[in-house]
């Protein structure tokens, strides 16, 4: 149950800032009788950040008003390391198709 809200948090976060998708379409041909690969084609598709998403996550968190130092700090760092993995995510993605 708790891997399965920390997959939905994820997707949430994932919509809420948004990401690049990559859509591969293949075409086939028969060759006698040897199906064979003609064209292939990758395209990337960069989808913005969902307002809807990111209003659900900010109803959903802590009022900051009322956390210390220490925990702004946190999610601070927490925050941060969601959008590092992000971009990181994405050179690497960006990176196995060359």
């Amino acid at each position: 149950m708790k891997e399965e809200k920390d997959d939905i948090e994820s997707a949430l976060i994932k919509k809420a800032v948004g990401y690049l998708s990559k859509e591969i379409v293949e075409e086939f041909g028969t060759d006698g009788e040897e199906i064979k690969l003609v064209k292939r084609k990758v395209t990337y598709k960069d989808v913005p950040p969902d307002v809807s998403a990111i209003k659900i996550l900010l109803e959903n968190t802590a009022d900051i008003t009322s956390l210390s130092d220490e925990e702004l700090e946190a999610e601070k760092e927490k925050l941060l390391k969601i959008l590092s993995k992000k971009s990181i995510g994405e050179n690497i993605e960006k990176e196995s198709d060359k």
